[in-house]
């Protein structure tokens, strides 16, 4: 389909097509059932989320319980998302062909029966079982849910859209580490598995309301679906793996793993629709806003998977008190990313993106000098801080993610969106249980190289400014911001 690119100075680039939008395309789903399946969505984003983000707070328990090492145990996190990687790029293509909303809520529906074996743990390799079928269930409903959301909101609106999506993801976030506490101080911690699955009830009941299904058919190349999740599992399964007191052969697995994402690519060069979107990667304002999006993830998931270990290890703290210590940093995900997404729409998102990760900086950098005797006022503005910064950044990044993209290849941007999100939190998780088996888990370590990726987040932020431009300018077709 031909595209117009708005290029030049003062501009971060964002593609639209030349074809005339139909109704559907220029505004989005009409009311009220355009409320109906955003409420949809959110039960299923928060589904996630919780599921992604309430077992933090519960693996120091989850240690002692089950008899494996700090290290070990952040694999809960690192094979929920790892597996949740593996799927996402394949099944997007796949929801191209059986239609978004229906691939959607089958993902939903292997979470929920996934859910339902959770209370019948008794190993860490069944718990590890449990948390695979989980993520596979979430991994197939994410893969589609960003090209819905683009369905849903008009063209003009989809920066307001994604904020109010960012606004589920930090409520999801804040109730997750709270929850968390809540159940291991007072329930059994395999409960924890079974929070969020009545959320997949609740949005499977209005699913109805969603983006009708449009598929397309075609062939699926089976080929580069099995080698991307093969890719996905080498590069993340090896950072896993030297958790586990097995370095060479993690470290022989990451290296296997960038000889094929090379590979891959090449594979992937030229096909008009490509499983690895290479096409859209290309394109500098995309390409640069997933790296940085990586970059960002990446550091938040380190200070979010490191910091129940220092609060409760190295400060003393319980794992009730750990959930409310760690809640500032979504409550202000909560406040700031609804107006971030507003603005997305109005202010360019390379300046948003400098101006966030600067402010991001100098939190992670408060908390790299966090002293132990720190009381819950000192912990709440440093995570404060950090999180005002990632919250202007991550919605206006996303926005130039999804909205830069042809629409017909929506589904391909939104699950480049979900695969950055989610290789950076399972890489920053896999970091940190790194970093615990060597002994260096409890002190600045973690927060240290959190720091690194925040600074590399800025600077594709500022290049992405340079080389895209940042003055706004509206279309006649799609009334959608050029930058």
């Amino acid at each position: 389909m031909a595209s117009k690119q708005t290029t030049g100075p003062g501009h971060d680039r964002i593609d639209q097509d030349n074809t005339a939008p139909g109704p559907l395309e220029m505004d989005g789903l009409p009311m009220p059932r355009r409320i109906w399946a955003i409420c949809a969505i959110s039960f299923g984003t928060a589904l996630f989320v919780v599921d992604g983000a309430i077992a933090n707070v519960a693996l120091p328990t989850i240690a002692r319980d089950l008899s494996v090492s700090n290290g070990a145990v952040t694999s809960v996190v690192t094979v929920y998302q790892l597996v949740m990687v593996m799927v996402l790029l394949p099944f997007a293509t796949i929801g191209d062909r059986i239609g978004h909303r229906r691939l959607y809520q089958i993902g939903q529906v292997i979470f929920f029966l996934a859910s339902t074996a959770a209370l019948l743990i008794d190993s860490f390799w069944h718990l590890i079982a449990v948390r695979v079928l989980q993520s596979f269930g979430a991994g197939i409903a994410l893969s589609v849910s960003a090209a819905m959301l683009r369905t849903i909101y008009p063209a003009k609106s989809l920066g307001s859209g994604l904020g109010i999506n960012s606004v589920i993801v930090a409520t999801a976030y804040a109730v997750a580490p709270t929850l968390g506490g809540f159940i291991v101080e007072n329930l059994d911690w395999r409960w924890v598995f079974v929070a969020a699955a009545p959320l997949a009830l609740i949005s499977l009941a209005i699913g109805r309301f969603l983006p009708e299904p449009e598929p397309r058919y075609g062939r699926v190349d089976t080929i580069s679906g099995l080698w991307s999740a093969l890719t996905a599992l080498l590069l993340i399964g090896g950072l896993t793996l030297a958790t586990h007191d097995t370095i060479v052969p993690g470290l022989a697995a990451i290296v296997a793993g960038i000889l094929s994402a090379f590979l891959l690519t090449r594979r992937e060069n030229g096909k008009e629709r490509p499983i690895l979107p290479v096409d859209l990667m290309r394109r500098p304002v995309i390409g640069l806003s997933v790296l940085a999006a990586v970059c960002a993830f990446v550091a938040s998931a380190m200070l979010i998977v490191a910091l129940p270990f220092r609060f409760e290890q190295g400060m003393g703290y319980a794992p009730d008190e750990v959930g409310l210590l760690i809640a500032p940093f979504p409550l202000t995900m909560l406040v700031v990313a609804p107006a971030a997404g507003w603005l997305s729409d109005r202010i360019s998102p390379s300046v948003m993106g400098v101006v966030g990760m600067g402010i991001a900086i100098a939190g992670v950098l408060c908390l790299t000098f966090m002293p132990d005797h720190l009381g819950a006022a000192g912990i709440a503005w440093r995570l404060s801080l950090c999180a005002l910064g990632f919250g202007l950044f991550l919605a206006p990044n996303s926005r130039l993610m999804i909205g830069s993209a042809p629409k017909d290849r929506a589904a391909a941007a939104g699950g480049m969106l979900s695969t950055a999100r989610l290789f950076g939190q399972s890489t920053g998780a896999a970091v940190v249980g790194l970093v615990l088996a060597i002994g260096l888990g409890l002190g600045a370590t973690p927060f240290a190289i959190a720091l690194a990726f925040c600074v590399l987040a800025m600077a594709c932020s500022a290049y992405r400014y340079k080389a895209t431009g940042a003055t706004l300018r509206r279309t006649p077709q799609h009334a959608d911001i050029v930058r």
